[in-house]
């Protein structure tokens, strides 16, 4: 397997320790537990979305976890502005905070609260499951680029979650673009269902959720794929990243980090064990292999 050489990385505006950062929303609920995924290796985490006003989220259960996939339907529970307390103790480290809304108003009010706490944003506009808010705007590349924009003004990194559940991702990257983005992401999960036989009920108590882990990670590769073509900023990988080979993978298909999420269930020791088998003091430099499978 390729190694590459260690070290911190810019990406999309944000100084990453290195190339592996904590998804949003898995063990991004507090600063203390933020602070935890970067002493265990994680070169920048992105928190839990915020929203522009408090939410319970959807009714249980909420997760299922399969061999091989992770399925939930959180409903973007939040605090809101109460979870600037939580961001106190991490002035200058690599927080990424995840915000949405329901209109580019309510996305750049949210951004607003969290001015000189956030090393850069991370606009959700991809949840499968949150009714007006995410993948309901995130599959429109005019509320993407209207959204992005109004974020992107504030003049702190702005990443762009997007979407897999759309025909043509790439419209909705190139409309990232267009707003300011300074980086995407892709993906977020995929919309899912699965059904309790011995109940006749949907699993999940909002019924269908979104699907992540490893059974999702060929439809991330090839969204990755697509929009390093697309675009011109920077690509983040993000869905069943597990292992450093699945990393390096995400990189030739054009990423420039990665995002780690549903693998933090096996153990929180996930960003340490990639890192030691991805790294070397003999390794390459990581823009070697970014995007090389489009060039073999």
């Amino acid at each position: 397997m390729v190694r590459l050489q260690s070290g911190p990385v810019d990406v999309g505006g944000v100084a990453l320790r290195n190339h592996l950062v904590l998804a949003a929303g898995v063990l991004g609920t507090t600063g203390a537990s933020l602070a935890r995924m970067l002493r265990e290796g994680a070169g920048g985490v992105v928190t839990k979305s915020i929203g522009p006003y408090p939410k319970d989220g959807h009714p249980g259960p909420c997760v299922a976890v399969y061999e091989g996939a992770v399925m939930n339907a959180m409903g973007l529970p939040n605090p809101s502005r109460d979870f600037t307390n939580e961001l106190g103790g991490l002035t200058g480290e690599p927080v990424v905070v995840s915000i949405f809304g329901g209109t580019p108003a309510e996305f750049a009010e949210v951004a607003s609260w969290f001015a000189g706490q956030a090393a850069g944003f991370e606009l959700n506009l991809s949840c499968p499951h949150a009714e007006g808010y995410g993948a309901a705007l995130g599959a429109d590349p005019a509320c993407v680029e209207a959204c992005t924009r109004a974020v992107a003004a504030s003049g702190v990194p702005c990443w762009v979650k997007l979407t897999p559940n759309v025909t043509d991702i790439t419209a909705c990257g190139r409309a990232a673009e267009r707003g300011g983005a300074s980086a995407v992401v892709a993906v977020n999960t995929v919309k899912a269902m699965r059904i309790s036989t011995a109940l006749r009920r949907p699993v999940l108590g909002h019924g269908f959720g979104g699907l992540s882990g490893p059974a999702i990670f060929p439809v991330a590769v090839r969204c990755v794929y697509e929009l390093y073509e697309a675009c011109r900023i920077p690509v983040i990988g993000c869905g069943g990243v597990a292992t450093a080979d699945n990393v390096v993978e995400m990189m030739m298909a054009g990423a420039s980090a990665v995002q780690i999420g549903s693998a933090v269930l096996d153990g929180t020791g996930i960003f340490a064990e990639i890192a030691t088998e991805l790294y070397a003091d003999d390794g390459i430099p990581a823009g070697e292999i970014v995007g090389c499978a489009h060039h073999a």
